[in-house]
């Protein structure tokens, strides 16, 4: 394949950023044009002295980009960000649907606990209500049925109480 026509294939990458340069590495992305995602949420924080709302990352220490290889390599010059993530040596491709998922889960700021440990359970769709067309695992943790969305690149999930109304039907695997 030529050099020409590899560096047209543009995919979403992980990289892993600087400790607590989430929003910096955002904004080097930016600056040198590159389209990047940063799920984030908002969060009442309390303090001794007052309550305040924050925004943060879901993911701390990692922001997606998409581009070709020439962006990445162009993103990893940048000064917050460390490294892609790799499989054998090779960049990682996060695939479009789990970003995707990702987005449709995170629209309107939902409740969300992040998990490092995924248990086994069925792969499901939601067919109605907020996360409609999302797609993941269930489990069950403190008795609530939450939906666990799985971003594989990263071994990491995003939980979210279901509401009520919300059906949800296996997926065939």
């Amino acid at each position: 394949m030529p050099q020409s026509e590899i560096n047209r294939n543009i995919n979403w990458y992980a990289l892993y950023t600087r400790p607590r340069h989430e929003f910096k590495a955002a904004q080097q992305l930016a600056n040198i044009k590159l389209e990047y995602y940063l799920p984030t949420t908002t969060k009442l924080k309390q303090w001794s002295d007052r309550k305040k709302k924050v925004t943060e990352p879901i993911f701390r220490g990692y922001i997606f980009i998409h581009c070709d290889e020439r962006g990445r390599l162009d993103a990893l010059q940048q000064n917050s960000i460390v490294k892609t993530i790799s499989f054998h040596g090779k960049p990682a491709i996060v695939p479009e649907w789990q970003i995707e998922n990702l987005k449709k889960l995170l629209e309107g700021n939902p409740d969300i606990i992040v998990s490092d440990q995924i248990k086994e359970g069925a792969k499901i769709k939601v067919v109605s209500g907020p996360f409609k067309d999302v797609e993941g695992i269930v489990t069950y943790i403190k008795n609530e049925r939450m939906l666990a969305i799985t971003i594989d690149t990263l071994h990491r999930s995003i939980l979210v109480t279901l509401p009520a109304e919300s059906v949800v039907k296996k997926v065939d695997s």
